[in-house]
């Protein structure tokens, strides 16, 4: 029988710590309380990565954007965050180099993963492409329209082929649901029993 074990969850039977594998057998000599304390000392921090004309959320296109605003959406994505266990870290830029520059920052400060709306970049950035896929911390696109439904030109990314995945369409819900990809299949562990 398989199992995904994952971090953020003390009911699982085993657990990946950074010191190595913790069996079952292990697992009953931890007291629970420990257990979940150093769980808590490896919660996974995930960097939402916001590109060109995301500040303009809720005022931009609203009939394809929507109404709320930048601001909303990371303060409800930091909600999202506390009930999966997880840290995030909000970061929203219209410069190609200030993304460059957070996404190495969060590599170098060992973030797990990152959800990323590079905008209008997608589909021109062969610097954030290579940026991913050098830095080499699990990413999923998002775009809150279906880019596949309109203009011809945003039907390709650059970004996608160098990330873990792509959600398109789904309004604000991708952010969330990205986030939850990365606090519950990201880094787990396949275990066999």
């Amino acid at each position: 029988m398989l199992e995904y074990a994952q971090f953020g969850s003390p009911q699982q039977v085993s657990f990946f710590f950074f010191e190595g594998f913790v069996s079952r057998k292990q697992k009953k000599s931890f007291p629970g309380n420990a257990s979940r304390d150093r769980l808590r000392n490896i919660m996974k921090k995930i960097g939402i990565l916001n590109g060109v004309n995301l500040n303009r959320l809720g005022l931009r296109e609203p009939e394809i954007y929507g109404k709320t605003t930048l601001d909303d959406l990371e303060h409800n994505l930091q909600e999202t965050a506390k009930t999966l266990g997880v840290e995030i870290e909000c970061f929203q830029s219209n410069h190609e180099g200030a993304l460059v520059d957070k996404i190495c920052e969060w590599a170098d400060r060992g973030f797990s993963g990152i959800v990323f709306n590079p905008g209008a970049f997608t589909h021109t950035s062969i610097a954030l492409r290579d940026c991913i896929a050098g830095c080499a911390v699990p990413t999923i696109e998002v775009h809150i329209s279906n880019v596949y439904s309109r203009e011809e030109f945003r039907h390709t990314s650059l970004i996608a082929p160098v990330c873990s995945g792509q959600i398109a369409g789904l309004g604000l819900a991708g952010y969330d649901l990205a986030l939850f990809w990365h606090a519950n299949v990201n880094g787990a562990l396949l275990v066999t029993q």
